[in-house]
């Protein structure tokens, strides 16, 4: 979906003083995908005052997370979530990628769901890791390492962020998965996180009570299994039941922000 040229100069006259500066690289063909977006980069406020190195958080449905004129459902708010964090929690940069209308659901489902079709998760994952990691690292001052490189989404998005974190744990070190919706292609991640066992890292996970019993309850079911394989709450895993917590983006940019200093590691 591209962005017109007016959209930062629409992003920034709604701020007063905006938190950061955002960044559009247009175009970006993906050799994985035969397709091509423009991707987002935000840079937080101590980006521009010195030469230190950032920790980066991949995030998909790139065009909800800032600005409500580009999103399709609403925005979460990650400058001003960033803008708001503690101190520490405040430098990182946040890469979103654009999700491509009808082609969402293929590129976020890492597995074929019978009813649903999907599939095209792996290659999306290759895309971030061979095509936009790449171009990031080269472009801006990226701690590139697994432990500095995080993955987040909600919902389809959470669930291809889940996915990705315990394929590549030598590309990922923590993972954000809102709302995940782990019945897609049968329950498949269950089995697949099973087989994964323990993986370094991080993982923030979260549902809204309001978003259905069977979301709720598989939401729970995945905190039960990451806490037998292994992940210690509160260390390694943070759960988090938002009580009247809905299926929106606004309940995600709320919940976001205070993911933020557990995602990178700050306490």
């Amino acid at each position: 979906m591209p962005i017109s040229r007016s959209f930062i100069s629409k992003w920034m006259t709604r701020r007063r003083s905006p938190p950061g500066a955002l960044d559009v690289i247009p175009g970006v063909h993906s050799p994985e995908l035969d397709n091509t977006r423009d991707i987002y980069v935000y840079r937080p406020a101590s980006y521009a005052k010195g030469t230190s190195r950032y920790p980066v958080i991949y995030m998909h449905d790139g065009q909800n997370l800032f600005d409500p004129q580009t999103a399709f459902a609403g925005e979460w708010g990650v400058d001003r979530a960033i803008a708001h964090a503690p101190r520490r929690a405040r430098r990182a940069l946040i890469v979103g990628i654009p999700n491509r209308g009808v082609e969402r659901l293929d590129e976020y489902s890492p597995f074929v769901d019978p009813n649903r079709g999907g599939g095209r998760g792996d290659a999306y994952i290759d895309f971030i890791l061979n095509t936009v990691k790449p171009l990031i690292d080269d472009r801006y001052r990226t701690l590139p390492d697994p432990a500095s490189t995080g993955i987040v989404g909600s919902s389809l998005g959470a669930l291809l962020s889940l996915y990705a974190f315990f394929r590549e744990p030598a590309r990922f070190g923590f993972v954000g998965a809102l709302s995940p919706a782990l019945w897609f292609g049968n329950d498949a991640i269950f089995d697949f996180v099973k087989d994964a066992l323990l993986v370094p890292g991080r993982i923030y996970l979260d549902v809204g009570t309001r978003e259905g019993q069977r979301t709720l309850q598989q939401a729970r079911a995945m905190r039960d299994l990451l806490v037998e394989i292994g992940y210690k709450r509160g260390s390694t895993l943070k759960w988090v039941e938002d009580v009247g917590g809905m299926h929106n983006e606004a309940a995600w940019g709320r919940r976001f922000k205070r993911a933020l200093p557990f995602l990178l590691g700050v306490k």
